[in-house]
């Protein structure tokens, strides 16, 4: 045990955040047998971005799309013990709208659905690719180079500014590697020349889903078999790196060892750490993130469509992904297979601004114009439900690498660790498996000295 003060409440580990890699990183301590920890949660729930929520009306809705899948053993098994096999198992069906037509996904390999115009400027750019030497200076001159003129103006650019809310010639490019599909020009040709879908590609091609309760009730269950170790409606206030202090919302002084923060890395850094030097501080101001605006509609007549999920990258509507959440599970409507709960995801930034009060008639609207609602059949909303996440992308812009580089090394010499979607400012291990691996991966860093492998800062 560290040195504390006498009159102050210690915890060898103290976990700030109950989402999932705070739950993650608690979960396996206690599973390798330590007991002195503390997980601080200032919502009343656990789940962080990942938690679910129940209208009014009974319709269950996630912050987000959110599916299941997996790269790593250990969540697999933690998944199925903590669901029992109360699962769904989908293909998934994912499409694009452009053009007043459905596209599969990945729209690069399925252009033949385009309009003959349309479908041969993608090939045409793809044919003509530009070859500059060198790495590409940012995310735009990559899409650029990989898609072409074509690809690059129909869906590429205008998809990934719609969900980015930043232009993507501030956004770096390394980030990518599995997130995208890169383009293969013999492969598009076929597709389209023996008129052929091409939809496996990607880790998420298939996934689960909680029959009850939302992606949320994975972290429900996560949560309650170690409740004794976590306190809700606790947030942090701030932090004194030096003396190992923290203390919380509701006034509490808590000493410890060593500290695991999963909240925002910006904020912790400029708002909760009073005691780090100018350039920290300097550093958590290059990071970037966007918002996300969630809206639920719930509409009382049977799903008409078998798709998952949905991308707009037109400007025809507000939103740049719909899913079909009734198709998760039907649980998640209150008349099991005879409603549909319809979900918009609206991203906003200073580069994108997009007024709260505005989203649900605007969605409600954009799924008009996309043909999701027919114009005549509005009376059958029964539903709306709407969630700001003022966090919801770390933006993976040019400077988050040499920023990362600098803030983690001052934080871990004062036995601060910041992990997560967020903590971590990773997007590319920002999925729920990785969040909760990254939280695993430390646990069992600091226990039995293992080497991380999911986050890596340098």
């Amino acid at each position: 045990m560290g040195q504390h003060r006498p009159d102050k409440e210690h915890y060898k580990y103290i976990i700030v955040g109950a989402g999932p890699t705070g739950l993650g990183a608690a979960y396996r301590l206690v599973e390798l047998g330590e007991r002195d920890l503390i997980v601080l949660e200032k919502n009343p729930y656990p789940g962080g971005l990942s938690a679910s929520f129940q209208d009014k009306k009974g319709f269950t809705w996630d912050l987000g799309g959110h599916v299941i899948f997996s790269h790593y053993p250990y969540f697999d098994k933690l998944l199925e013990d903590l669901l029992q096999g109360q699962y769904l198992t989908h293909q998934r069906k994912a499409f694009i709208r452009i053009g007043d037509t459905w596209v599969p996904y990945p729209f690069q390999n399925n252009i033949r659905y385009l309009p003959p115009a349309q479908r041969w400027e993608c090939i045409q750019g793809l044919l003509h690719l530009p070859t500059q030497n060198g790495e590409p200076k940012n995310f735009r001159e990559w899409i650029l180079r990989v898609f072409g003129e074509g690809i690059a103006r129909y869906f590429m650019l205008p998809y990934n500014f719609k969900v980015w809310a930043f232009p993507p010639d501030t956004m770096d490019w390394r980030w990518i590697g599995e997130r995208v599909s890169v383009v293969d020009l013999e492969r598009v040709l076929k597709n389209v020349i023996l008129e052929q879908d091409d939809v496996s590609w990607g880790p998420n091609n298939t996934f689960r889903f909680p029959l009850s309760g939302g992606t949320g009730e994975i972290f429900r269950r996560l949560a309650a078999r170690i409740h004794e170790f976590i306190t809700y409606s606790c947030g942090l206030l701030f932090v004194h790196a030096g003396e190992k202090l923290l203390y919380t919302t509701t006034g509490r002084a808590l000493s410890y060892d060593y500290l695991l923060n999963t909240t925002p890395l910006d904020r912790f850094v400029l708002e909760a750490l009073k005691d780090c030097p100018d350039g920290i501080r300097q550093a958590a101001e290059k990071l970037e993130h966007n918002g996300v605006h969630v809206v639920g509609i719930g509409i009382d007549q049977p799903g008409d469509n078998d798709k998952c999920w949905m991308y707009f990258p037109e400007s025809n509507c507000p939103f740049y992904r719909v899913t079909n959440f009734h198709n998760y599970s039907p649980k998640n409507t209150p008349k099991e297979g005879r409603q549909k709960a319809l979900m918009g995801e609206i991203s906003f930034s200073p580069h994108k601004p997009y007024y709260e009060k505005t989203a649900v008639e605007e969605t409600i609207r954009g799924l008009i114009n996309t043909g999701l609602i027919r114009n005549g059949d509005t009376s059958f909303i029964v539903s709306h439900w709407h969630a700001t996440l003022d966090y919801a992308y770390p933006i993976p812009n040019k400077e988050r690498d040499t920023a990362l580089g600098i803030i983690h090394p001052w934080l871990e010499s004062h036995c601060i660790f910041s992990r997560g979607r967020f903590g971590g400012w990773k997007y590319e291990v920002g999925n729920m498996d990785h969040s909760v691996m990254q939280g695993v991966e430390w646990a069992e860093k600091m226990l039995l000295g293992k080497k991380e492998t999911v986050y890596v800062y340098s």
